[in-house]
């Protein structure tokens, strides 16, 4: 095994644990709609996802060099420090999202962090900035759009094909096809998200002397990669599960099976092209794009909206908290040390908050569904007091004019004549 010094261990250390909260993030990804429609037991179906991301970290190392070698320059003088403070700022983000139950991109986040610490300590010379466009923003925009096209073609094209069979003999059938495509989505994840993990450990052992510039991740990065997101995966991501399968649309056994297999397509071609793609957007785009190709359906375009802002923000927020940890890193070991310490404080404010409202297998299905809104059924409970009008309502109160007098209601006898028993005008000073 190469030479490690105690601070690339510390990195490498850090970039599992990045892996790992990887693994939970982005469970929802493979799983969620096939949780959502029953296909599978929750605990099943992240078990499942597990070992396939193990495995699908073996079948390729396109992404990984694209991290290594690709969007930051290697001899530009990057420390192990950089990368420390890079991996930071995209685990407080990945928490802090987690914590929203918002399915954000763990790449991008990666990718903020390692540009926001390359930039805050050496300067933006260091970054390839045509590998970024060309390979991460450029793929970010069009994934979720091509996914999402996919998938509402094949949504249709699923429903027109079924329109005349038996509901439940195809929902049987298209079970087992969700089932079968969502183990592609998870081995799909594990070639190009487990990659990325590989990517910053070999980068931090090329900045260490341990590795020759251009190198491939050694055997022993591949497989502690892949078990650090293989066992995140397991422990699931229940939020954010909850979120992709019940809060963006209502989600039947034929579009689980559309969604899924049009993101496992998306994903597998782009790691085949060492495209650095968001799984989550992908995963999101077809899950929207299955709302939209089934007739009736509903998306919650207000959860979408909130979706769409937070992976505007991934880049630039883990970018500044990774740039201000790398401010601090390069101090010294007392910097590092802090780092590390305030890290550690976030990370267990985060999961204390977490346990005030716990979303785990047994309550992750628990959303109400995307139709018409319903007439609320009676209460008994007592009616809530009002609120008190606040500054601005009572100002427009005071200027508005009074509502109009209702007229009186007609008199059975005679008619009165012309202006009798009308009020007459009151004036105010």
């Amino acid at each position: 095994m190469e030479h490690i010094t105690l601070l690339i261990g510390i990195v490498i250390v850090t970039a599992l644990v990045f892996d790992f909260t990887n693994g939970f993030h982005d469970t929802a990804n493979a799983m969620a709609t096939t949780i959502s429609t029953g296909a599978l037991a929750p605990r099943a179906a992240v078990a499942m996802s597990a070992v396939l991301n193990l495995l699908g970290a073996f079948l390729s190392v396109e992404v990984a060099k694209t991290i290594s070698s690709g969007i930051i320059d290697e001899g530009s003088g990057i420390k192990p420090e950089v990368i420390f403070a890079g991996l930071v700022g995209a685990i407080i983000w990945n928490l802090l999202t987690w914590l929203a139950g918002l399915p954000s991109s763990s790449s991008h986040a990666l990718m903020g962090g390692l540009l926001g610490a390359t930039v805050a300590a050496v300067g933006t010379g260091a970054v390839n900035g045509d590998v970024v466009v060309m390979k991460v923003l450029i793929p970010a925009l069009a994934a979720p759009l091509v996914a999402g096209i996919a998938s509402v073609c094949a949504t249709r094209v699923t429903y027109r094909v079924a329109r005349n069979a038996d509901e439940g003999q195809t929902a049987k059938g298209y079970r087992a096809g969700q089932i079968t495509s969502a183990a592609l989505v998870s081995l799909a994840h594990g070639t190009n998200d487990a990659q990325k993990t590989m990517g910053v450990i070999t980068l931090a052992l090329v900045t260490g002397g341990a590795l020759a510039p251009g190198a491939n991740p050694p055997v022993w990065v591949i497989a502690s990669a892949g078990l650090a997101i293989a066992l995140g995966t397991y422990l699931g991501g229940w939020r954010i599960i909850r979120t992709m399968g019940k809060g963006i649309t209502d989600i039947q056994p034929p579009q689980g099976f559309a969604a899924q297999t049009s993101a496992a397509a998306t994903i597998l071609a782009s790691s085949h092209i060492g495209f650095s793609l968001s799984t989550t957007h992908v995963c999101s785009g077809a899950v929207m794009g299955s709302g939209l190709g089934r007739k009736g359906g509903v998306v919650r375009w207000g959860t979408a909206g909130r979706m769409v802002v937070g992976w505007a923000l991934t880049l630039p927020a883990a970018g500044l908290v990774a740039a201000g940890a790398a401010l601090l890193a390069e101090q010294g070991d007392w910097g590092v040390a802090t780092v590390a310490v305030l890290t550690l404080a976030i990370c267990g404010a985060i999961w204390v908050r977490s346990r005030r409202t716990p979303v785990d297998h047994t309550n992750v299905n628990e959303v109400e569904p995307a139709t018409e809104t319903a007439m609320p059924a009676p209460s008994t409970e007592p009616e809530p007091e009002p609120e008190p009008a606040g500054v601005l309502t009572t100002a427009v109160r005071a200027v508005s004019p009074p509502p109009p007098r209702a007229a009186p209601p007609p008199r059975a006898a005679s008619p009165e004549p012309l202006g009798q028993g009308l009020e007459p005008e009151r004036v105010t000073a």
